[in-house]
């Protein structure tokens, strides 16, 4: 079992930024590739970024790249997301979630690859 907690997230104006973070406990957190998701009001939830074991590899939805960075640190057992330029849009429960992979394998963008999920943090951009 992994327990996922996230936090960082709030009420920012579009524009501004803000930096989410999942703190991760239970197996060995290098033993999983990390994303993030979201899901927004009334909307399916959608992939957002995601992180390979070994930080090598991240990939990211076309509707964030350039704008945000996932991170992990493997000694913390912590997955970030920074969020830069919000956009209203961005409006939604943020979700990090774990996926056991081999180690170079590349991560998945797909949902229902995920075996553990947190409960969420929302994050609400003002126009």
């Amino acid at each position: 079992q992994v327990q996922l907690v996230e936090s960082g997230g709030g009420l920012v104006q579009a524009g501004g930024s803000l930096r989410l973070s999942c703190a991760a406990s239970g197996r060995i957190f290098s033993g999983y590739a990390m994303g993030w998701f979201r899901q927004g009001p009334g909307k399916e939830r959608e992939f957002v970024a995601t992180i390979n074991r070994m930080s090598s590899v991240t990939i990211y939805a076309d509707s964030v790249k350039g704008r945000f960075t996932i991170s992990r640190d493997n000694a913390k057992n912590t997955v970030y997301l920074q969020m830069n330029s919000l956009k209203p849009e961005a409006t939604a429960v943020y979700y990090c979630a774990a996926d056991s992979i081999p180690i170079f394998r590349s991560p998945s963008r797909a949902r229902y690859e995920y075996e553990y999920w947190g409960q969420g943090t929302q994050v609400t951009v003002s126009s």
